[in-house]
């Protein structure tokens, strides 16, 4: 239990915890002056966020410096058209509940398959091959789902075919030995493969077996295969090169990207490409280990989807990247550090969605959403509050700014393990400002380090800094690293780059790079790249 004085807010219970059904739930917090759930709180005509200042008896906070707070205040004291708010319906499922905020339309994935997929989607060295039983099981599942056996979230849907199959077949063609397919899975694929050419569809034959070479020459669909339309022939070209383990330029990934997002039409009709196509095509790249030029497009894709970037009239403006998919185990705090440091006069930026697979954590449009703040801002309205003395605080969801990036959750859910934008997405740039501009992500995994800080770099932004926090989180910790910590550098590193004032003409010069790592104390290096 975290406790503090006057204005700060206090942790009532662990940050994070589960239900008895095993749900994520949102933490609640309370102020000193006067205990308040946040379910309380949505109902008073002040949110309590944070406050940059004691509180008075009154209930407000005194009239010093810039009150954050109001970021998410009620509608009632401010404008409607710009902070208007987005109140959780009475009667709705428990909305402390991360679960509830999944999007209740789709279907659910198969869980036998979903977790073969956990197993054997990853990388070169992660992936974890099906013994003989497990291999069965799940082949079996596929078969009777293709022929109509299994109904509803109990078939197999097309995305989850998709990274399934190709990630059998970049593990034969391109994964060393030692994740390959064994000899469980072998036997397996040997005695449904007759059964599968008469059952499942082309592009999934196609995916299995692209170049015929994998199955015996059993079936012809594969080297065949070319799609139906000219984008999906287009994306089958570029499949081809990833299912032999292959890398894309930077034009050709924007371009399929483009050709294939939104997932869905203005109309709500699917896009021309198949699904398990589309699927795989996401996963394949991730399984291969992107390159920057790859990475780079995720990024940078969809820019323009609505037009020019808005520009804010700020001193100074930091962006937030944190993962999409929330937090299950530790608490989250980047909501209110932003908001703090909005109260001092340095504005902040949050950006993310309300659920995202494959956690399916606390987020912080989660957050706000059950304090009563608007979570619909478009660009515009979040320039507003930047701008705002007041305020200079904003969050925009996905959902807002780049439609076709957020048309992909239902297929991540179904692909299991975080395509390429899981990556892209923390490096955002919603909103510019005409002063000097940072970015902040974090990552776990190794290798996602010096990736980020490229991606800042292409951004244009003067500083960036990646911290490698616990969940992939922004913030420190001081918990004592594990004997079973990840690989790589430890928990609390950071490194980040930072262009000097004199520098800012000189195409001569490049950055300087700060890293840093904390493992019971702090060491500092600087170089130059």
């Amino acid at each position: 239990m975290h406790t503090a004085t006057g204005s700060h807010l206090v942790l009532s219970r662990p940050p994070i915890c589960k239900s008895g059904n095993g749900e994520w739930k949102i933490p609640k917090y309370r102020n000193d002056d006067s205990i308040h759930s946040l379910g309380c709180l949505r109902n008073c005509h002040f949110i309590r966020m944070l406050y940059s200042s004691p509180i008075t008896p009154s209930g407000g906070p005194e009239k010093k410096g810039r009150s954050s707070y109001r970021a998410v205040v009620h509608a009632s004291s401010l404008k409607e058209d710009i902070y208007g708010v987005d109140e959780l319906e009475a009667g709705c499922r428990n909305p402390e509940l991360s679960g509830n905020y999944r999007p209740v339309t789709k279907l659910k994935p198969n869980p036998t398959v979903l977790e073969a997929q956990a197993r054997i989607c990853t990388g070169p060295t992660q992936t974890r091959p099906l013994n003989e039983q497990q291999a069965f099981k799940v082949l079996d599942t596929i078969l009777q789902s293709a022929r109509g056996e299994l109904r509803n979230e109990e078939a197999v849907s097309a995305a989850q075919l998709g990274a399934f199959f190709a990630g059998m077949t970049i593990r034969a063609n391109a994964f060393p030995v030692a994740t390959q397919w064994s000899e469980g899975e072998t036997r397996a694929m040997n005695a449904y493969w007759p059964l599968f050419i008469q059952t499942l569809p082309h592009d999934v034959l196609f995916l299995a077996d692209p170049e015929g070479s994998i199955m015996g020459g059993a079936s012809p669909v594969g080297p065949r295969f070319v799609g139906s339309e000219p984008i999906e022939m287009r994306l089958v070209g570029a499949l081809r090169e990833v299912l032999a383990g292959g890398h894309l330029g930077y034009e050709e990934v924007t371009g399929i990207l483009k050709d294939v997002l939104p997932v869905y039409r203005h109309d709500g009709r699917p896009n021309t490409v198949s699904e398990s196509l589309l699927a795989a095509f996401l996963i394949g790249q991730r399984m291969n280990g992107e390159t920057d030029r790859e990475l780079r497009a995720y990024c940078l894709a969809f820019d323009d989807e609505l037009g020019p970037t808005p520009v804010a009239d700020v001193r100074s403006l930091t962006h937030y990247g944190e993962p999409y998919d929330g937090n299950t185990r530790f608490f989250r705090s980047t909501l209110f550090v932003a908001a703090v440091r909005a109260s001092y006069g340095e504005a902040c930026l949050l950006h993310g969605v309300e659920w995202m697979p494959p956690k399916g954590g606390i987020t912080e449009e989660q957050m706000l959403k059950f304090m009563g703040a608007c979570t619909t801002l478009t660009t515009a309205a979040a320039v507003k509050l930047l701008e705002d003395d007041e305020v200079g605080f904003a969050y925009i969801s996905q959902r807002e700014a780049r439609p076709s990036l957020y048309s992909l959750i239902g297929i991540r859910e179904h692909i299991k393990k975080r395509p390429p934008i899981a990556t892209t997405e923390k490096i955002q740039r919603y909103v510019k400002a005409t002063g000097r501009e940072a970015i902040m992500a974090g990552f776990y995994h190794e290798g996602y380090e010096d990736p980020l800080l490229m991606l800042m770099r292409r951004r244009g932004v003067d500083s960036g800094l990646v911290v490698k926090g616990e969940e992939g989180s922004v913030s420190l910790t001081t918990k004592a690293r594990s004997i079973n910590a990840s690989k790589g550098p430890p928990v609390n590193h950071c490194a980040g780059f930072r262009t000097l004032p004199s520098m800012e003409h000189d195409t001569t010069q490049t950055d300087v790079i700060l890293r840093m790592v904390n493992e019971n104390a702090i060491i500092g290096n600087w170089r130059c790249s």
